[in-house]
């Protein structure tokens, strides 16, 4: 159904659900299955608590760990049919001029573009909206201790940050879903809508709203 798309990224803010939707895709396909694995950063709880003092070491982390992630998949591609993942490399520095200050930013760019591996770019992009207070939400939802010190406002910074970075993305095709109203993990109807709607696709980008 979705054979001309061998290797699609979910990407999207926190809670927004592109680990479930990335899961579900994979299922569908018959793919390899790519995670951050944000649970296993043992930087990641000291960052909420204190961002100031953790944003560094959670940062640097974090991009060793989706560096090496990258480097798998781009070997995959040799001896895999299709991946699906729920990151993409690119986003990191979303994060980290987020949370570094000036110092550690450039500390943080001069290892990001020494360490990213040369790869192909995704068959797919699909990129994940919702509001700050659906966000919220869904963050609570899943009860993930170390998640319970995320403001609103961060949110909303980290949403605005990805909306810049994909409105300028064109290294592949695009797909932005607004996923307000939309439960890929629950509801099979949804899932298959935007499957559906996936692979209808034509354009180099293209948008999906389905109202309330």
């Amino acid at each position: 159904m979705l054979g001309r798309f061998k290797h699609i990224v979910v990407e999207g803010p926190i809670g927004v659900g592109k680990t479930s939707l990335a899961r579900r895709l994979a299922g569908l396909m018959g793919a390899e299955l790519i995670l951050e694995n944000p649970e296993e950063n043992p930087f990641l709880a000291r960052f909420y608590e204190d961002r100031k003092r953790n944003a560094l070491p959670a940062q640097l982390f974090f991009l060793v760990a989706r560096v090496e992630q990258a480097r798998r998949m781009a070997q995959g591609e040799l001896f895999t049919p299709s991946t699906v993942a729920d990151f993409m490399l690119e986003k990191d520095p979303l994060f980290a001029r987020l949370t570094l200050d000036e110092a550690e930013f450039k500390l943080y760019r001069q290892l990001y573009e020494g360490l990213k591996p040369t790869s192909a770019a995704p068959d797919l992009v699909i990129y994940l909206q919702a509001g700050v207070p659906a966000l919220m939400d869904r963050v609570k939802r899943r009860g993930r201790p170390y998640e319970r010190q995320i403001a609103d406002h961060y949110l909303a910074d980290l949403s605005r940050a990805y909306n810049e970075f994909f409105y300028h993305y064109d290294a592949a095709p695009l797909l932005v879903v607004n996923s307000e109203h939309l439960n890929f993990a629950d509801k099979t109807e949804d899932f298959d809508l935007l499957v559906r709607r996936v692979r209808d696709m034509r354009g180099a980008r293209e948008f999906f709203n389905l109202g309330a």
